[in-house]
């Protein structure tokens, strides 16, 4: 009986063991981002994960989040896109000639830089997909190109103010001040959606798994679901409570509630529709792909329409908070974006990566930014520490797949 128990454990701990080791790499990007975020909360003395802190961080990292949402799904078809940080800017400065010179109202102006975006989209989709010039050197050439027109519509000078409405998107709070401090020591509405984000996370997690397990494809053990549930509700309680509750909380942030639905939409394509599972074939063997009848040169214009898209809502986005359109804006956006689906998981040679990955990829850049201008942290060592970061998330990603096939 002593033999037979002792040998029990050891059995179930190598269980535990070899199921870690095969999701090492979706495990290790979340392990990352708490051990940077723990190791930033004490060296700055908790000013990390103060309310205001939070809100900061999430405002200003929402564009890239943004950016990394499209750029991860170009990067999982094999390619690349270098100009949206130029699109970025490029639509936010006609944006600002709509409403100041053409005198657009502000909505418009928002309906018509998203569908600039498109059309940017579909250009360089056009030169990708159908002309058959690779990604790098259509996006290089993007990137040039709506630089100088950025330059051009604005003649080297800046257009401001923007309409408050258009603002409040890039750095707005949803229902501010709804209730006095006096009365009320919470932002209510953020806690309705905070428990209502709960109770659907919950819910999708619990219906996914009855799936699978309907379908036999169920392949995690009930304790690391259980975890996995915990760790994701308790995240979504700890925001819940930094935005709404905490003091000197001020609220939702109305881009938060944009990313969100962004995320939830997104992550739903690559799982469940046909497009995303295309994509990932196309990226994981294209010439199989076009084989098996999928239309890759398709798949790859969607993308692009796509990322234009989302590289013009970043571009308003940002010219919302900063309330200003410059030539300069949308400076390494593009980097930002890439780095964060790389150290997210995304392969370099494509067929890999997820939305959720892409988005907390970006949050370690972030939580790296904001905590090292707390430490006051010059610039110059700021870029040196990412690029030492990206690198270290790539090497580990090589390691892991000679891992994985050894």
């Amino acid at each position: 009986m002593s033999s037979a128990s002792a040998t029990r454990p050891a059995s179930s701990r190598s269980e535990v063991l070899g199921f870690l080791t095969s999701r090492l790499r979706q495990i290790g990007i979340f392990v990352a981002l708490i051990v940077i975020v723990l190791l930033f909360q004490v060296l700055t003395e908790g000013r990390l994960l103060t309310a205001g802190n939070v809100s900061n961080i999430i405002v200003q990292n929402s564009y890239i989040l943004i950016l990394a949402i499209g750029m991860v799904m170009i990067i999982i078809a094999g390619h690349i896109d270098l100009s949206v940080g130029s699109v970025a800017a490029f639509v936010g400065a006609m944006t600002g000639v709509m409403v100041q010179d053409w005198g657009l109202p502000w909505w418009a102006a928002i309906l018509l830089g998203l569908l600039v975006g498109a059309i940017v989209g579909c250009w360089q989709g056009f030169w990708v997909a159908y002309v058959g010039i690779p990604a790098f050197i259509v996006t290089l050439a993007g990137m040039l190109l709506f630089r100088g027109l950025t330059q051009i519509v604005l003649g080297n000078t800046q257009i401001t103010p923007f309409p408050n409405e258009y603002r409040q998107l890039g750095g707005g709070y949803l229902f501010p001040q709804l209730f006095p401090a006096a009365t009320s020591p919470a932002e209510w509405i953020t806690v309705g959606l905070g428990l209502l984000a709960l109770v659907m996370f919950i819910a999708s997690q619990l219906r996914g798994r009855m799936k699978r397990a309907k379908l036999n494809l169920e392949t995690e053990p009930l304790w690391w679901f259980i975890v996995k549930v915990a760790f994701g509700a308790g995240l979504i309680l700890f925001l819940t409570y930094l935005l709404g509750v905490a003091p000197g909380s001020r609220g939702t942030p109305i881009v938060l509630i944009v990313l969100g639905v962004l995320v939830v939409v997104y992550t739903a394509v690559m799982n469940r529709s046909v497009f995303g599972r295309h994509i990932y074939a196309v990226g994981g063997n294209r010439h199989a792909a076009d084989l098996s009848g999928i239309q890759s040169r398709k798949i790859d214009f969607y993308l692009f329409v796509n990322m234009g898209v989302l590289a013009a809502l970043a571009g308003i986005i940002f010219t919302g908070r900063l309330n200003s359109a410059g030539p300069g804006a949308g400076n390494l956006f593009e980097l930002d974006a890439i780095a964060a689906s790389f150290i997210g998981g995304a392969a370099v040679q494509g067929g890999v990566g997820t939305v959720v990955g892409a988005i907390t990829g970006g949050l370690i850049m972030g939580v790296l930014n904001n905590g090292m201008s707390l430490l006051g942290v010059s610039t110059d060592y700021q870029q040196f520490i990412k690029g030492l970061v990206l690198l270290l998330a790539v090497a580990f990603d090589v390691w892991n797949k000679r891992r994985a096939r050894g």
